[in-house]
């Protein structure tokens, strides 16, 4: 049985999460939150919560060992962007879009 855990409005953009992403997909839990702890972001900080959170919706939930858990699916999906503006000369202004995502996790007990 698959559990996910979403993570909506995230602040972050998706194209800075993906590397990280990349880097935990298909790994155990246990593992993907302690690579992700030695990781040298706060950006890292937000998916291993994401990742502790899915770990434990599947134990209390649907009462599944989480040292059987790995991670099987991941992936930030882009959400709606902040509009801004910043002024610029001459009575005009530019546009800035802050970008946020929206990231989901998939664990599942590993077969075998």
């Amino acid at each position: 049985m698959e559990v996910r855990a979403i993570a909506r409005h995230t602040g972050l953009p998706a194209s800075k999460m993906r590397p990280l992403i990349d880097m935990v997909r298909g790994r155990k839990v246990e593992e993907a939150v302690t690579l992700l702890q030695f990781t040298p972001t706060p950006k890292a900080r937000v998916i291993a919560k994401l990742i502790k959170s899915a770990a434990a919706n599947a134990e209390n939930n649907y009462q599944m060992v989480p040292s059987d858990l790995r991670v099987v699916r991941i992936f930030a999906d882009e959400a709606v962007p902040l509009r801004r503006y910043m002024p610029r000369s001459r009575g005009r202004a530019s546009h800035i879009r802050k970008r946020s995502s929206h990231i989901t996790v998939i664990v599942s007990e590993q077969e075998g």
